[in-house]
């Protein structure tokens, strides 16, 4: 009986922990984990994720470090502690509830992501029918902008066969159904970059082999051909429906990339901001000297952009604690020793070793096509930094579910 308890306790942890994102409140978010992780917290870890928590450690003790031999906001400051305590936050969530409840964890995180795709649904529906939204940004803005968790569940059913979930097919297929119309929904480009990596990674196609290799050549040349049609059709900035989403594609390639921006042309500029971020990012940095650039500017640094914007927080802001790109902003708290971790984190989530299990080395394929999108993710979307995504606590959960697979193989061949 305590043991049912105690599960159904940490299982409820796990969803509360997925769901509180909905309220889009960092503060409530950052309250729920911290309690989560800290009730659940384990004796003893595993080398790989006490390696992965230890590097988003150091990026943190190094911004604490250069905060030093600077003079910031307590406000700011403890916002920052906050912001890169997240990464390990999640991670814990994932691991500890894996590891309380078992193997049967593989089940409410489906449950979880089920969950928000249905209140995504909803939320959409109520807004459609009672305040008549109509259009691509006024669906984006209620119901929500992308959902990396959902496109993880969504493939996990997919290829349910392969990490053998013990769900009804009829059951699978409603599911999938049900995520696939909310990840729809979102509109998103870089869901559905996420949603191809993963199913590409499924399929082993980021091994590097000579089949792998052509099939991977040929999907770029499909990518680029339709890019080019979709460039080509000239979609304009200020259309309604499909052809706005397209003019998001067409901008998307040069919209993070770009050295230089007219600050006076207000398209440009709103088109190409996240290039705008990085650009003053590098200045600002690199203006005040070699120490800041290897260790950055500290907890509590900020981007001066120069002018006041309207931002997804519903307010006017000027000071930027926290930008687009996940590299760029541990450059500006952690230096370049910060972005070198946070390449090693990839690294940690993308290397290991051959497995004689088919759903190990799924799960493998899985965590491999992870890091692939971590490349893209803290580019264009902070990666596990972001405030409102919750992807780390499923990479902590799918970790901790390969370790569990591990062990029960090993006891295996033991017997």
């Amino acid at each position: 009986m305590i043991s049912i308890r105690k599960s159904t306790f940490h299982k409820s942890l796990l969803i509360a922990s997925v769901l509180v994102l909905l309220l889009t409140s960092y503060e409530i978010t950052f309250l729920v984990w911290s309690l989560s992780a800290f009730v659940s917290l384990r004796n003893r870890y595993s080398v790989q994720i006490s390696k992965l928590i230890l590097v988003f450690s150091v990026i943190m003790l190094i911004a604490l470090f250069s905060s030093f031999f600077r003079d910031f906001r307590a406000y700011n400051f403890f916002r920052d502690v906050a912001y890169l305590l997240k990464p390990i936050l999640g991670l814990l969530v994932g691991y500890n509830f894996c590891k309380s409840v078992g193997k049967q964890a593989i089940i409410t995180i489906i449950y979880s992501g089920v969950a928000l795709a249905a209140i995504h649904i909803a939320t959409v529906g109520f807004y459609y029918v009672v305040f008549g939204i109509r259009n691509i940004n006024e669906l984006r803005q209620y119901g929500g902008y992308f959902d990396d968790y959902e496109i993880y569940i969504l493939v996990l059913l997919l290829f349910y066969k392969k990490f053998d979930i013990g769900l009804k097919q009829t059951t699978v297929y409603l599911f999938i159904a049900v995520i696939a119309c909310s990840s729809f929904l979102y509109l998103a480009r870089t869901n559905i970059i996420q949603f191809l990596i993963l199913v590409l990674a499924m399929k082993g196609h980021l091994r590097m082999t000579k089949r792998s290799l052509g099939i991977l050549g040929a999907f770029i040349i499909i990518s680029s051909l339709s890019y080019t049609a979709i460039y080509y059709s000239y979609p304009q900035r200020n259309a309604q429906g499909l052809e706005a989403f397209f003019y998001k594609i067409k901008i998307a390639p040069i919209e993070a990339f770009k050295t230089h921006i007219n600050e006076n042309d207000w398209k440009e500029f709103n088109d190409n901001y996240r290039s705008f971020e990085n650009i003053i990012t590098v200045k600002q940095v690199t203006g005040h000297g070699w120490f800041t650039i290897i260790f950055g500017e500290g907890m509590g640094s900020t981007i001066d952009i120069g002018r006041e914007m309207w931002t997804n927080d519903g307010e006017y802001i000027r000071y930027v604690p926290a930008l687009h790109n996940s590299y760029m902003t541990i450059f500006l708290k952690s230096g370049l020793l910060g972005v070198l971790l946070l390449i090693y984190s990839m690294r940690l989530v993308y290397k290991h070793p051959k497995a004689n299990s088919d759903i190990i080395r799924n799960i493998n394929y899985l965590l491999v096509g992870s890091a692939v999108f971590l490349i893209l993710s803290n580019w264009v979307f902070m990666g596990f930094y972001l405030k409102l995504d919750n992807k780390s606590i499923f990479i902590g959960f799918l970790l901790c579910y390969k370790e569990l697979l591990l062990k029960e193989q090993e006891q295996y061949e033991n017997t």
